[in-house]
């Protein structure tokens, strides 16, 4: 399903995208060091197992950008001009090697553009959950759409 124009959403508006993931040891270790994060609990096995978590924990960045990631086909995919901005990122629970991730997506803002006519502002309030119903990673996204019928 491609993304929704800014005047086909409604406050309330609420997406189970489909697609899940399962985090592997490739996924972190590449998106750590892509990222140049010497983090040892991401990338360090005897140093994770000496944590609280006592095993490898995956790198937050990495659950954030596969959170919004499985939400752009639904959201934003052919109709978005640009991201404005992530608020109230919060990560609740570690996500681990083998946990199995889906998102959810629900509609808590709409705004006209006052300086774009011919789009608008729409936030969403997207949820990261875990195999076991875990809310793992939660943000509101600010994004500018295009309208269909300008």
């Amino acid at each position: 399903m491609a993304g929704k124009f800014f005047d086909e959403w409604q406050i309330g508006d609420a997406i189970v995208h489909e697609i899940r993931r399962t985090v592997t040891e490739t996924d972190n270790l590449l998106f750590t060091t892509m990222t140049h994060n010497p983090q040892p609990l991401h990338l360090d096995i005897e140093a994770a197992k000496a944590s609280e978590f006592g095993r490898i924990l995956v790198n937050g960045t990495f659950t954030f950008s596969l959170m919004v990631g499985l939400s752009v086909g639904d959201t934003t995919l052919g109709t978005l001009v640009a991201n404005l901005g992530y608020d109230k990122l919060v990560m609740p629970k570690p996500v681990f090697i083998g946990d199995t991730l889906r998102a959810t997506s629900e509609v808590i803002g709409l705004k006209e553009s006052k300086s774009r006519p011919n789009a608008g502002i729409v936030t969403f309030l997207h949820r990261c959950i875990n195999q076991r119903d875990e809310i793992v990673c939660q943000c509101e996204r600010s994004a500018l759409i295009n309208r269909k019928n300008v």
